[in-house]
């Protein structure tokens, strides 16, 4: 446990932002779950608009370094790849 108050607040900090992060996280596998179960459906549509919507999560936890750039990056060349394949 720490001991010095800056300690007890980073600790405190943490705690905050571990919540955040996992939160953060979780929405995004529901979304790109979202993505592959419309895909797998063959359904284009709602595969393009789940898309749009993970695109801004993953941009978004990306910026504030909740998930690698590249990691984001890989995710949506993937399922683009996918909805393109679906499509043609």
């Amino acid at each position: 446990m720490p001991n010095t108050p800056s300690a007890k607040k980073r600790m405190r900090q943490d705690a905050v932002r571990r919540a955040r992060n996992r939160s953060t996280k979780a929405g995004l596998r529901t979304q790109v779950r979202k993505v592959r179960e419309a895909i797998t459906a063959k359904d284009a549509d709602k595969s393009q608009t789940e898309f749009r919507t993970l695109v801004k999560k993953l941009d978004k936890a990306a910026a504030h370094n909740v998930i690698h750039k590249n990691r984001a990056a890989r995710t949506k060349s993937r399922l683009s790849h996918a909805i393109k394949a679906l499509k043609g």
